[in-house]
C-alpha cells in the first residue's frame, strides 16, 4: 500500500512537472519566433540505433549537397560549428534548444534533424517543433524506472509520429503492432519524390520482410558498418531520405563513405587485440551487437559493463544474460551509479549471468590463466576496470567497452566528474605492462 501510494505521488510530481516544462516550451517557441516552422525537421526516436540513424541521415543530406543541421546526443552540428548539448543529455531543455534551432534557420539551412527521446517528449521539450519526418527505429526495454510499462512508453514515442506528415517504421519491431492500430491513415506508400505533397503517410522498411516498403532486397546497398542492426539503421535513414527528394544514386554513394559517430561500435585499438567502445546500455543492444562483435573476435569477449544508478533496474538481470551469451569474460563496473551503489547495482546484473561463470568478488582481481573463460570480475571504478581488462588480454582478444561512449562525464553520487572513456583507454595502454601499445590520436 505504501509503495503503491509513492508510485502515485511520483507520476503526479511528473505531470506538474510536465505542466511547468510545457509553459517552459511555449515561452521558448514565442522569444525564437517558432523557428521549426522555417525548416524541414526531421525527428528520429527509439530505443536503440536513434543517434546512428540520425547522423545517417545528416550525412546522406550534406553529401548531396543540402544544407543540413544536426541536433543529437553526440552535439548539435549548425555549419562549421559543434555544440556540447551537455552531460547525459539527447534533447536540451526549451530554451537551450531552441535557440540552436533558430541558430539553423539563422544559418540557412534546409534541413534540420534531430535526435527525440522519450523523455524530451513526454516533458514537453519538443512540444512546438513543427515535425516533417517522424523515424522510429525500434521500441525495447529502457526507461521504466520514468514510464508506468512498456505500452506507456511507446504511446510517448507515438506522439512524435502522430505529429509528423511522413512516418517511418520498422517493420521488424514488435512495436510495428501496436502502433499499426493507432496511425491515422494505414494506406502506406514509397514514392514520396514530390515536396507539395502534403497528406499524410507511412513507410516501413525491414531487413528481410517483403512486406515493407524499402527492403535489403528492393534496394541494395553497401556499408562499412558492422551488423544487421546498423543495416536497419541504412534502412531507416534511406527511407528518411528518399521521402525529402534524394535520389537512389546519391543515397547509395553516400552510405559507402559514412563513418559512425563517436563510441558507436568504435576500434580504437587493433594490433595484438581489439579494443571497441559502444555506447550499448540496454539488454536489446546486447543483443543485437554483441553476436557480431563475437564473430569478429578470433579468440575471447572481454565484455566491461555496468548499469545505471537512479534508472530502470528491471533491464540489470536482462543486460547480465545477454552478455553471458556471448561473452568469455564480464567485468562489471560503474556506470553512473549516482546514488546507489555500484556493488548492489553490480549484483544484480549478475542475478542473470548463468552459473557456468566463476565469480570474483572486488577484492580478488588476480589476473587470471590466459585461457581462462566463463570468469566474472566485480571492479567498482570504471579507470581500474578499464586497465584491468587491457591488462588481462591476449592476442586476438576483443576488449568491448559499453555504456558510456562519447560521455563526458560520471556521476558517482557527488555530482557529475570529468570522464573520457577514450582518454582511460589510451592510459592503460601506454602503462600495459608486457607490451609497449600505442592508439592513434581520435580525428
Amino acid at each position: 500500500m505504501h509503495f503503491a501510494f509513492c508510485i502515485l505521488i511520483f507520476y503526479m510530481w511528473q505531470r506538474v512537472k510536465n505542466i511547468y516544462h510545457l509553459v517552459q516550451a511555449i515561452l521558448a517557441n514565442t522569444f525564437y519566433g517558432f523557428p521549426s516552422g522555417k525548416l524541414k525537421v526531421i525527428g528520429v526516436t527509439g530505443t536503440d540505433g536513434k543517434t546512428t540513424t540520425a547522423c545517417l541521415i545528416y550525412h546522406i543530406l550534406k553529401s548531396t549537397g543540402k544544407k543540413a543541421a544536426l541536433i543529437s546526443t553526440v552535439g548539435a552540428f549548425i555549419g562549421d560549428k559543434i555544440y556540447d548539448v551537455g552531460f547525459h543529455v539527447t534533447n536540451p531543455a526549451t530554451f537551450p534548444l531552441q535557440r540552436f534551432i533558430r541558430e539553423v534557420a539563422d544559418r540557412g539551412n534546409e534541413f534540420l534533424v534531430l535526435e527525440v527521446t522519450s523523455h524530451g517528449l513526454d516533458q514537453n521539450r519538443v512540444w512546438g517543433i513543427k515535425f516533417d519526418i517522424g523515424v522510429l527505429t525500434n521500441i525495447a526495454h529502457e526507461h521504466l524506472d520514468y514510464h508506468a510499462n512498456w505500452e506507456e512508453y511507446a504511446e510517448v514515442k507515438f506522439n512524435l509520429l502522430n505529429n509528423s506528415r511522413v512516418c517511418i517504421l520498422n517493420y521488424d519491431d514488435k512495436s510495428y503492432s501496436f502502433w499499426k492500430s493507432k496511425i491515422k491513415n494505414q494506406k502506406s506508400k514509397i514514392q514520396i519524390k514530390s515536396q507539395k505533397e502534403k497528406q499524410f503517410q507511412i513507410v516501413t522498411y525491414s531487413l528481410n520482410n517483403q512486406e515493407a516498403n524499402i527492403t535489403w532486397k528492393k534496394y541494395p546497398f553497401k556499408t562499412n558498418l558492422i551488423g544487421d542492426f546498423n543495416k536497419s539503421n541504412c534502412l531507416a535513414a534511406i527511407a528518411a531520405t528518399d521521402a525529402v527528394g534524394v535520389s537512389d544514386s546519391q543515397i547509395r554513394t553516400a552510405l559507402k563513405t559514412f563513418k559512425p559517430p563517436a563510441g558507436r561500435l568504435e576500434t580504437v585499438y587493433d594490433k595484438e587485440f581489439r579494443v571497441i567502445i559502444d555506447f550499448a546500455h540496454t539488454p536489446n543492444a546486447f543483443k543485437s551487437m554483441l553476436p557480431e562483435i563475437k564473430k569478429v573476435t578470433k579468440c575471447r569477449l572481454i565484455h566491461v559493463f555496468g548499469s545505471a544508478g537512479a534508472r530502470d533496474a528491471v533491464k540489470r538481470p536482462q543486460m547480465g544474460a545477454e552478455s553471458a551469451r556471448y561473452a568469455d569474460i564480464i567485468i562489471l563496473t560503474a556506470e553512473d551509479p549516482r546514488d546507489e551503489q555500484v556493488e548492489d547495482i553490480n549484483s544484480q546484473i549478475r542475478q542473470g549471468i548463468s552459473d557456468k561463470f566463476k565469480f570474483h568478488s572486488s577484492k580478488d582481481q588476480s589476473i587470471p590463466n590466459v585461457k581462462a573463460q566463463n570468469e566474472v570480475f566485480e571492479i567498482a571504478r570504471r579507470d581500474k576496470a578499464i586497465n584491468f581488462a587491457i591488462n588481462i588480454a591476449q592476442k586476438r582478444d576483443t576488449v568491448l567497452l559499453t555504456g558510456k561512449a562519447h560521455e563526458k562525464s560520471m556521476n558517482y553520487g557527488h555530482g557529475e566528474e570529468p570522464w573520457d572513456e577514450f582518454e582511460e583507454v589510451k592510459s592503460a595502454l601506454s602503462n600495459y605492462p608486457l607490451k609497449s601499445v600505442q592508439i592513434p590520436a581520435r580525428k
